[in-house]
Protein backbone atom coordinates (compact mmCIF):
# COMPACT_ATOMS: atom_id res chain seq x y z
CA UNK A 1 0.00 0.00 0.00
CA UNK A 2 1.40 3.43 -0.97
CA UNK A 3 2.01 6.03 1.71
CA UNK A 4 -0.84 8.25 0.56
CA UNK A 5 -3.39 5.41 0.54
CA UNK A 6 -2.28 4.18 3.98
CA UNK A 7 -2.60 7.68 5.39
CA UNK A 8 -6.09 8.05 3.94
CA UNK A 9 -7.13 4.70 5.45
CA UNK A 10 -5.95 5.67 8.92
CA UNK A 11 -7.80 9.01 8.78
CA UNK A 12 -10.99 7.25 7.73
CA UNK A 13 -10.66 4.68 10.55
CA UNK A 14 -10.09 7.43 13.09
CA UNK A 15 -13.16 9.35 11.94
CA UNK A 16 -15.36 6.22 12.11
CA UNK A 17 -14.07 5.37 15.62
CA UNK A 18 -14.81 8.90 16.84
CA UNK A 19 -18.32 8.76 15.44
CA UNK A 20 -19.01 5.45 17.18
CA UNK A 21 -17.66 6.79 20.49
CA UNK A 22 -19.83 9.91 20.21
CA UNK A 23 -22.92 7.78 19.56
CA UNK A 24 -22.19 5.59 22.60
CA UNK A 25 -21.83 8.65 24.85
CA UNK A 26 -25.11 10.10 23.63
CA UNK A 27 -26.91 6.81 24.35
CA UNK A 28 -25.45 6.75 27.88
CA UNK A 29 -26.50 10.33 28.58
CA UNK A 30 -30.01 9.66 27.30
CA UNK A 31 -30.35 6.69 29.62
CA UNK A 32 -29.10 8.76 32.55
CA UNK A 33 -31.59 11.56 31.78
CA UNK A 34 -34.48 9.09 31.62
CA UNK A 35 -33.77 7.55 35.07
CA UNK A 36 -34.65 10.63 37.22
CA UNK A 37 -37.87 11.07 35.24
CA UNK A 38 -38.95 7.55 36.00
CA UNK A 39 -38.07 7.98 39.68
CA UNK A 40 -40.00 11.25 39.81
CA UNK A 41 -43.08 9.58 38.43
CA UNK A 42 -42.90 6.89 41.12
CA UNK A 43 -42.41 9.51 43.85
CA UNK A 44 -45.49 11.42 42.75
CA UNK A 45 -47.61 8.28 42.85
CA UNK A 46 -46.46 7.34 46.36
CA UNK A 47 -47.21 10.83 47.70
CA UNK A 48 -50.90 10.49 46.84
CA UNK A 49 -52.79 8.74 49.71
CA UNK A 50 -54.87 5.75 48.73
CA UNK A 51 -58.61 5.64 49.27
CA UNK A 52 -58.22 3.09 52.07
CA UNK A 53 -55.52 4.97 53.98
CA UNK A 54 -56.27 5.77 57.63
CA UNK A 55 -57.05 9.36 58.54
CA UNK A 56 -54.44 11.24 60.59
CA UNK A 57 -54.80 10.88 64.31
CA UNK A 58 -55.80 14.51 64.67
CA UNK A 59 -58.69 14.26 62.20
CA UNK A 60 -62.22 14.67 63.61
CA UNK A 61 -64.23 11.48 63.89
CA UNK A 62 -67.97 10.82 64.20
CA UNK A 63 -69.26 10.65 67.76
CA UNK A 64 -72.28 8.72 69.01
CA UNK A 65 -75.29 10.62 70.28
CA UNK A 66 -77.48 9.61 73.21
CA UNK A 67 -76.88 9.11 76.88
CA UNK A 68 -73.76 10.42 78.57
CA UNK A 69 -72.31 7.01 79.27
CA UNK A 70 -73.75 5.31 76.20
CA UNK A 71 -76.12 3.22 78.24
CA UNK A 72 -79.62 2.96 76.87
CA UNK A 73 -81.34 1.70 79.99
CA UNK A 74 -82.98 3.68 82.75
CA UNK A 75 -85.42 6.54 82.97
CA UNK A 76 -84.80 9.55 80.72
CA UNK A 77 -84.08 12.61 82.87
CA UNK A 78 -84.60 14.99 79.92
CA UNK A 79 -81.00 16.22 79.74
CA UNK A 80 -79.49 13.42 77.69
CA UNK A 81 -78.72 11.25 80.71
CA UNK A 82 -80.56 8.32 82.22
CA UNK A 83 -81.21 7.53 85.82
CA UNK A 84 -81.18 3.86 86.82
CA UNK A 85 -84.58 2.46 87.63
CA UNK A 86 -84.69 0.44 90.87
CA UNK A 87 -86.08 -3.07 91.03
CA UNK A 88 -89.39 -3.31 92.85
CA UNK A 89 -89.11 -5.46 95.96
CA UNK A 90 -90.81 -8.80 96.16
CA UNK A 91 -91.55 -10.43 99.50
CA UNK A 92 -88.73 -12.94 98.87
CA UNK A 93 -86.20 -10.06 98.55
CA UNK A 94 -86.85 -9.03 102.15
CA UNK A 95 -85.91 -10.21 105.61
CA UNK A 96 -89.09 -9.86 107.68
CA UNK A 97 -89.81 -9.64 111.38
CA UNK A 98 -92.76 -8.71 113.59
CA UNK A 99 -93.25 -7.62 117.17
CA UNK A 100 -96.22 -6.66 119.30
CA UNK A 101 -96.50 -3.06 120.49
CA UNK A 102 -98.81 -1.60 123.16
CA UNK A 103 -99.35 1.91 121.82
CA UNK A 104 -102.74 2.90 120.37
CA UNK A 105 -104.45 -0.01 122.07
CA UNK A 106 -101.96 -2.54 120.72
CA UNK A 107 -100.71 -3.27 117.20
CA UNK A 108 -98.21 -5.36 115.26
CA UNK A 109 -95.07 -3.66 113.93
CA UNK A 110 -93.77 -5.19 110.69
CA UNK A 111 -90.08 -4.65 109.94
CA UNK A 112 -88.64 -5.08 106.43
CA UNK A 113 -84.95 -5.08 105.37
CA UNK A 114 -83.42 -6.10 102.05
CA UNK A 115 -81.56 -9.40 102.08
CA UNK A 116 -77.76 -9.14 101.71
CA UNK A 117 -76.68 -8.03 98.24
CA UNK A 118 -80.16 -6.83 97.24
CA UNK A 119 -81.29 -3.28 96.50
CA UNK A 120 -84.99 -2.86 95.77
CA UNK A 121 -87.81 -0.35 96.06
CA UNK A 122 -90.91 -0.57 98.21
CA UNK A 123 -93.55 1.23 96.15
CA UNK A 124 -95.58 4.14 97.50
CA UNK A 125 -98.51 1.89 98.32
CA UNK A 126 -99.92 -0.02 101.27
CA UNK A 127 -98.36 -3.34 102.20
CA UNK A 128 -100.74 -6.15 101.45
CA UNK A 129 -101.60 -7.77 104.79
CA UNK A 130 -104.14 -10.58 104.99
CA UNK A 131 -105.48 -12.70 107.85
CA UNK A 132 -106.93 -16.16 108.15
CA UNK A 133 -107.93 -18.77 105.65
CA UNK A 134 -110.52 -16.43 104.14
CA UNK A 135 -107.84 -13.83 103.32
CA UNK A 136 -109.38 -10.90 105.21
CA UNK A 137 -107.28 -7.94 104.03
CA UNK A 138 -106.24 -4.92 106.09
CA UNK A 139 -107.54 -1.57 104.91
CA UNK A 140 -105.63 1.75 104.95
CA UNK A 141 -104.84 3.31 108.32
CA UNK A 142 -103.75 6.60 106.70
CA UNK A 143 -105.56 9.03 104.43
CA UNK A 144 -102.70 9.59 101.97
CA UNK A 145 -100.24 7.30 100.23
CA UNK A 146 -96.69 7.40 101.55
CA UNK A 147 -93.40 7.70 99.67
CA UNK A 148 -91.50 4.85 98.07
CA UNK A 149 -88.53 3.55 100.05
CA UNK A 150 -85.33 2.05 98.63
CA UNK A 151 -84.15 -0.88 100.73
CA UNK A 152 -80.45 -1.63 100.76
CA UNK A 153 -77.93 -2.46 103.44
CA UNK A 154 -79.18 -1.33 106.85
CA UNK A 155 -82.12 0.72 105.57
CA UNK A 156 -85.28 -0.51 107.31
CA UNK A 157 -88.95 0.06 106.55
CA UNK A 158 -91.78 -0.21 109.07
CA UNK A 159 -95.53 -0.69 108.80
CA UNK A 160 -98.03 -0.94 111.63
CA UNK A 161 -101.03 -3.28 111.65
CA UNK A 162 -104.03 -2.83 113.92
CA UNK A 163 -105.84 -6.17 113.69
CA UNK A 164 -109.05 -5.03 115.41
CA UNK A 165 -110.58 -1.62 114.97
CA UNK A 166 -114.03 -2.45 116.28
CA UNK A 167 -115.16 -2.11 119.87
CA UNK A 168 -117.63 -4.96 119.79
CA UNK A 169 -116.72 -8.41 121.00
CA UNK A 170 -115.95 -11.08 118.47
CA UNK A 171 -113.57 -11.59 115.61
CA UNK A 172 -111.19 -14.31 114.43
CA UNK A 173 -108.45 -15.63 116.70
CA UNK A 174 -105.23 -16.02 114.67
CA UNK A 175 -101.51 -16.46 115.26
CA UNK A 176 -100.05 -15.48 111.90
CA UNK A 177 -100.40 -12.86 109.19
CA UNK A 178 -99.67 -12.97 105.46
CA UNK A 179 -97.65 -10.09 104.03
CA UNK A 180 -96.89 -9.19 100.41
CA UNK A 181 -95.49 -6.20 98.53
CA UNK A 182 -98.61 -5.28 96.61
CA UNK A 183 -101.51 -7.46 95.54
CA UNK A 184 -99.55 -8.94 92.60
CA UNK A 185 -96.57 -10.14 94.63
CA UNK A 186 -96.16 -13.82 93.65
CA UNK A 187 -94.36 -14.81 96.87
CA UNK A 188 -96.26 -13.60 99.96
CA UNK A 189 -94.86 -14.66 103.30
CA UNK A 190 -96.52 -15.92 106.45
CA UNK A 191 -95.25 -14.20 109.60
CA UNK A 192 -95.86 -15.51 113.11
CA UNK A 193 -97.51 -13.25 115.71
CA UNK A 194 -98.91 -13.69 119.17
CA UNK A 195 -102.53 -14.77 119.23
CA UNK A 196 -104.61 -11.86 117.95
CA UNK A 197 -108.26 -11.11 117.40
CA UNK A 198 -108.93 -9.85 113.91
CA UNK A 199 -111.90 -7.65 113.03
CA UNK A 200 -111.72 -4.95 110.33
CA UNK A 201 -107.92 -4.63 110.43
CA UNK A 202 -105.96 -1.65 109.08
CA UNK A 203 -102.30 -1.14 108.09
CA UNK A 204 -100.13 1.95 107.67
CA UNK A 205 -97.95 2.89 104.73
CA UNK A 206 -94.25 2.03 104.81
CA UNK A 207 -92.14 4.40 106.91
CA UNK A 208 -88.44 4.71 107.70
CA UNK A 209 -89.16 5.43 111.37
CA UNK A 210 -91.11 3.04 113.60
CA UNK A 211 -92.82 5.90 115.44
CA UNK A 212 -94.48 6.96 112.18
CA UNK A 213 -95.94 3.48 111.71
CA UNK A 214 -98.33 3.58 114.67
CA UNK A 215 -101.82 2.85 113.28
CA UNK A 216 -104.91 4.60 114.51
CA UNK A 217 -108.20 2.83 115.07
Amino acid sequence: MSGNRRKAFLVTAALMGGAMLLTACQDTDAASDAAPGAGGTQGSASATPSAGAAAPSGSPTATAKGTKDGAGSGADTGDGERKPVGQVCGANDISWSTRSETQAGGYILITAKAKPGITCVLPAALPTVAFGSDGTEAGPAEQVVGKQITLSGNTTAYAGVNPKTTSANGGKELDSIIVAVGANDPDPVSLPVATITVDKPVVTNWHTSPKDAVPSK
